[in-house]
């Protein structure tokens, strides 16, 4: 069952009270008997859950990418022909394993 708070707007009294859904809202203060009373409104806590949420989305610039945007990683560069060529023509130094 859902907890609500109400307060007076006539004496500022506020309390909390356990409610089903189905029960009326309460019209009347109880401390002044007045019928000046409403609902507080809290706003509803949010956790975003699951694979497509990061802990570091919201935590400010601290993070080298932009929430919503992917980084761009640099690759390296491909070998060209001449580069392979070169590499297994060098003989083996005395380290190398055959």
């Amino acid at each position: 069952m859902p907890t609500y708070t109400y307060r007076c707007s006539h004496c500022k009294y506020q309390f909390d009270k356990v409610q089903k859904f189905s029960d009326p809202p309460i019209e009347r203060c109880p401390n002044c008997r007045r019928k000046s009373i409403h609902k507080v409104l809290h706003p509803a806590p949010i956790q975003f859950k699951g694979s497509g949420w990061y802990v570091t989305d919201s935590k400010g610039s601290s993070s080298s990418t932009t929430p919503g945007k992917p980084s761009k990683k640099k690759e390296p560069a491909p070998e060209t022909k001449s580069d392979a060529d070169a590499s297994s023509s060098r003989p083996n130094s005395p380290g190398d394993a055959d």
